[in-house]
């Protein structure tokens, strides 16, 4: 898969990304802007490359990948020699600001030596993306901002060659899965907050891209329908299998009470039929209630790999191709549940 936008990068140029969207008026530059496509056609390439495939399957690793997951396995390191504080308060130990600080000092020495052979020019603005992908030492908390960086570090990987079409589906498989272990690992070491959570009615208080994948992965030869993915033996038999169903089975774990008063979002989407209706309503989703929220955006940096400038008018939007599902567009932009039931 040819990854939108390769063709822009500037090799030569090193300077570092900053944030664009200071006000609400520069969301549309940015709905608009070459970042937000090659955003969208990553997700929605990527999903294409997993449906059917499982997180226990043998897959590709390239020499890269595997450094790259060594290097996620470096930050776990960091945190096993930073335990919490013994502190009363329900969120936010103090010591994930010494992690953090250890993160920050440490994550751009991991990745060079992690892309040591690929003699990448582009490690200032990656280093970026990586440690905002691991929450806000300010406020101690995580959110779908800080796992949006981490997805734009990896198209950046694709955008610099450094991944190539073989690494697809270890991209998400295996390092975007790594990820997601270890981001959960700190949640529950440093108690963080959720990060802009909208309660009862977000999605998830902490993640929203395992479940686009993670559908994707069920789009095809699933074992299972839509309506079965909350029974207890379904998480258990397929939690190590497909992204979704492990981020159900967390869940679970950290949260008590039915399941239809903490997560009525994804209680409500058991109701639809297909995976392929759920994944594209979830790419639709994504982009109105994540991609489109000043709140979030603000905090983006943008620089020579995402680049905030417009496409040329009357580029449409990169669409998911899985099997014959319709594309984003198609969906009504109603109520979150609407959007995935009418796909």
């Amino acid at each position: 898969m040819e990854h939108p936008g390769e063709s822009l990068v500037n090799e030569e140029n090193t300077s570092e990304p900053s944030k664009c969207v200071k006000s609400v008026m520069d969301m549309a530059i940015w709905q608009k802007s070459q970042a937000y496509y090659d955003l969208i056609g990553f997700i929605n390439g990527i999903s294409t490359a997993i449906q059917g495939k499982k997180l226990t399957d043998e897959m590709y690793i390239s020499k890269t990948m595997q450094n790259l997951l060594g290097m996620i396995e470096k930050f776990n390191k960091l945190l096993e020699e930073t335990p919490r504080f013994e502190e009363p308060q329900r969120f936010g130990n103090q010591a994930y600001r010494l992690w953090f600080k250890k993160m920050e000092e440490n994550a751009k020495g991991y990745l060079v030596e992690a892309l040591a052979d690929e003699n990448c020019t582009s490690i200032n603005e990656l280093y970026v993306y990586l440690k905002e992908s691991f929450g806000n030492p300010t406020r101690i908390d995580y959110g779908t901002g800080h796992e949006l960086a981490f997805v734009m570090f990896l198209c950046c990987l694709f955008k610099t060659k450094v991944l190539v079409e073989e690494d697809n589906v270890a991209c998400a498989l295996k390092l975007f899965n790594s990820y997601l272990v270890f981001v959960r690992q700190l949640q529950k070491t440093y108690r963080m907050e959720p990060a802009g959570s909208q309660g009862v009615w977000s999605l998830d208080d902490y993640q929203f891209v395992p479940f686009i994948w993670g559908s994707a992965q069920l789009s095809f030869r699933s074992p299972f329908d839509p309506s079965k993915f909350l029974d207890q033996n379904i998480i258990d038999d397929y939690k190590d299998s497909y992204m979704f169903i492990s981020c159900i089975d967390y869940i679970s774990q950290v949260k008590t009470g039915h399941f239809a008063e903490h997560s009525n979002q994804l209680w409500s989407i058991s109701a639809v039929p297909s995976w392929i209706k759920i994944n594209s309503g979830l790419v639709k989703m994504y982009q109105k209630e994540i991609l489109s929220k000043f709140p979030v955006i603000q905090h983006v940096y943008f620089g020579n790999l995402m680049i905030f400038k417009p496409v040329k008018p009357g580029t449409p939007l990169p669409n998911a191709r899985l099997g014959v599902m319709p594309p984003p567009a198609a969906v009504p932009v109603k109520l979150p549940t609407e959007e995935i039931k009418k796909t």
